[in-house]
């Protein structure tokens, strides 16, 4: 061995990979990162709130329209909803936010956007929307990880458990 050499020649091999290799749910979860211009990223979260006095207000078309509202202004936060539900009581929400941003700037920006949206296109009100507010304060949110699949099923499942739950209690006597 050289002094200038760190490795004993001859000692460690090429490593080569023979027959099949298998994929660590780690390695599978690497081919979601993103990247900003210092640092690779997958910061994704399960977040839900709801309407002021959790009203059964989303409904109708206001429900097909807040969708696309929801993507664009994650969108301008360079955040992307990667899978979503509402319901006519509450927002399940499955979402990619970038770490130069915390989840209460982002969630903060998408519901008071969302409400000025309200306001002007359902409630009439042009301008100076301010006194009202659409959605309850706060919000809830989880970290998802490598249970990722399953909280997208939770959040596409959640409308069927809902009803279930509301058929169940009609058959209660009070």
């Amino acid at each position: 061995m050289d002094n200038k050499s760190l490795t004993v020649p001859g000692k460690y091999r090429s490593l080569q990979t023979r027959g099949p290799v298998k994929v660590t749910r780690m390695e599978a979860s690497m081919n979601n990162v993103q990247s900003l211009s210092h640092a690779k990223w997958e910061c994704k979260y399960h977040v839900v709130w709801i309407p002021k006095c959790r009203r059964k207000t989303l409904y109708g078309e206001l429900r097909r329209n807040l969708g696309e509202v929801f993507h664009e202004l994650a969108r301008q936060k360079e955040s992307k909803v990667l899978e979503g539900h509402l319901q006519s009581d509450h927002i399940h929400m499955l979402i990619s936010i970038p770490p130069k941003y915390s989840v209460a700037q982002v969630i903060g920006y998408m519901k008071g956007k969302s409400a000025i949206h309200i306001a002007r296109t359902y409630l009439g009100q042009r301008k100076n929307y301010n006194g009202m507010s659409f959605w309850a304060r706060g919000y809830f949110v989880s970290t998802v990880g490598a249970d990722e699949e399953v909280v997208r099923e939770y959040i596409r499942d959640q409308e069927k458990d809902d009803q279930r739950l509301e058929q169940l209690s009609l058959f209660k006597t009070g």
